[in-house]
């Protein structure tokens, strides 16, 4: 296989859509470097890893050899990206904008090179662009191809208002493009319209469009919904090494290959080897590891990753508890309380049902004793350790 084929299996691998495929394969034919936009709203980031799927495929780029350009939208930031949105979205202000802009970069860079990184921002030429630049930039699209985008069309059949401002959102996107010369430009499954529309301005201007490149989102640790801070199945780029390394473990041996793909910067040919290993007899746990231990390497060191796996290794094979535990005192007004209402106070399950589940399948412990009484009662003065699963754990004191 040639190294423009690797290439190729590299870059697409985990990706969602190529528009097209046989066009980003003659763009690495020749050769040269390529220029890779990724553009983002600089609304107040707080990054988790599923975030950074798209930014692990600038970096492969980068590793490739190719220029990448990390454009922060501060002028499309003031007008709000619609995608997905039933409302108007609020515009920021040029000052949160710019406040969240530099909180960015600080957590992009622990992705990105940073001296293979070109940071652009969109106000250099839109400020230039002017009224008179908007008027005749407007006047290459439709308003029905405009309505034809998935989240405008329902909010106009749902009688829910669209500000104009809005409809110039993927214009100018489209017009970044144009500006920046992009060869490839990479966004999520949702910014597929916004994508397309930098193709035809691009072919409008003369110039060959860009290939665009989708990728997906990324599953949370529960293996069904996407990985959501208000849903709590996340791993954020900030977590502690420990608690990075603990989450990551929970996920599901099916779902590692998903994450392999997605987050890992092993080559293919690695990853066909350590599937190989599996199917030789070796314990997935084992090839889990290896994802944590690079992906806590990555967010911190390398020294973090194998502590964090040691500490792993003695916490939930060896039986200990964690240093640190958070408390809770219980006032049961002298009566006492059920294990299922003690789980739920404690926050460690959401509600009694789930703690009698809980019970029932050998997940709750006692001072790291087995629970199997789902009608056991902790009377007042108890005083321990309740534990479910592997990761939570509260001290009880019950009055």
């Amino acid at each position: 296989m040639t190294d423009v084929n690797k290439a190729f299996e590299l870059i697409s691998r985990g990706t969602d859509e190529i528009i097209k495929a046989e066009d980003l394969l003659k763009k690495l034919e020749t050769g040269r470097k390529l220029r890779i936009k990724v553009g983002f709203d600089p609304t107040a980031p707080d990054l988790h890893i599923g975030h950074t799927v798209i930014i692990n495929k600038m970096r492969q780029f980068q590793d490739l050899g190719h220029d990448v350009t990390f454009l922060i939208g501060d002028f499309t930031g003031l007008i709000g990206d619609p995608t997905g949105k039933n409302v108007t979205r609020k515009p920021l202000t040029k000052e949160e904008v710019l406040e969240n802009a530099e909180t960015y970069a600080t957590q992009v860079f622990k992705v990105l090179d940073r001296e293979k990184t070109s940071i652009r921002f969109n106000s250099e030429w839109m400020d230039e662009l002017g009224s008179e630049g908007m008027i005749r930039l407007a006047a290459k699209y439709t308003l029905a191809r405009m309505l034809e985008r998935d989240d405008f069309e329902n909010r106009y059949r749902e009688g829910q208002p669209i500000s104009l401002h809005e409809l110039l959102y993927p214009l100018v996107q489209g017009y970044d493009s144009v500006m920046l010369k992009s060869d490839v430009e990479m966004g999520g499954t949702d910014q597929k319209f916004n994508l397309l529309v930098g193709r035809q301005l691009q072919q409008q201007d003369g110039q060959e469009p860009q290939v665009i490149i989708t990728l997906p989102l990324l599953e949370g640790l529960d293996g069904v919904q996407k990985m959501s801070k208000s849903l709590n199945n996340y791993v954020g780029i900030t977590d502690a090494p420990d608690e990075m390394f603990g989450k990551l473990m929970s996920i599901s041996d099916e779902m590692m290959w998903r994450y392999f793909d997605l987050l890992s910067f092993k080559g293919n040919d690695e990853l066909a080897a350590l599937k190989q290993r599996v199917a030789d007899g070796e314990n997935p746990r084992d090839i889990k590891f290896l994802l944590c231990e690079e992906l806590v390497e990555r967010f911190h060191d390398h020294e973090a990753a194998q502590k964090a796996r040691e500490t792993f290794i003695a916490r939930f094979q060896g039986g200990a508890m964690p240093e640190e535990i958070p408390e809770k005192t219980l006032d049961s007004n002298g009566d006492g309380f059920g294990i299922a209402a003690a789980l739920t106070k404690c926050d460690l399950t959401s509600s009694n049902s789930e703690a009698f589940r809980m019970v029932q399948q050998g997940g709750v412990r006692i001072d790291g004793e087995k629970v199997t009484d789902r009608n056991l009662r902790l009377e007042p003065g108890f005083e321990g350790v309740l534990q479910v699963g592997k990761r939570k754990f509260c001290k009880a004191h019950v009055k």
